[in-house]
């Protein structure tokens, strides 16, 4: 059975329904799989560490809070001053719910160093420092290098 095509040509019902195939687009087969199988890892390397970054930014600036928050907190003009201790449990009362993490909550070490005495016009200092585990940059970081620690210091006057 033969069907006419558009330009008038005779042509089989078989060769009018099959696509015409070029050696060239032959040769092309599969090569957006191999082109996909090149890019996918980079393409994923980059938003996850893209993601990586941006939590590990985010837990910098809890840090930076907590630390600003625990020294407030010790240099308020009151009778009696706050102690070391309720300093720190300021800041670990911040980032408690704050910080993310990817595993087992890593409670960050406080250090305050009040002067003594602490009237004005002497400082309070207050450092917080961060293991930071992440979803895998913190863990495989700390696997070839040192852990990574995010560190903030606040340092305010006394009232």
């Amino acid at each position: 059975m033969n069907i006419e095509s558009t330009d008038g040509v005779q042509v089989s019902a078989r060769q009018a329904t099959s696509p015409r195939r070029s050696p060239v687009r032959n040769s092309e087969r599969g090569t957006s799989s191999v082109e996909l199988a090149l890019i996918l890892p980079v393409f994923l390397l980059l938003v996850f560490g893209l993601v990586e970054l941006s939590v590990a930014l985010y837990d910098q600036a809890v840090l930076v809070n907590a630390s600003r928050e625990g020294a407030r907190a010790g240099i308020v003009l009151r009778n009696p001053k706050l102690t070391t201790a309720e300093i720190q449990q300021v800041v670990i009362n911040y980032t408690d719910g704050s910080l993310i993490t990817f595993g087992s909550p890593v409670t960050p070490v406080v250090t305050v160093t009040q002067s003594s005495p602490a009237t004005f016009p002497n400082p309070l200092l207050v450092k917080v420092d961060y293991t930071y585990t992440g979803l895998g940059l913190g863990s495989m970081m700390s696997a070839v290098t040192q852990p990574l620690v995010l560190s903030a210091t606040a340092s305010m006057i006394n009232e």
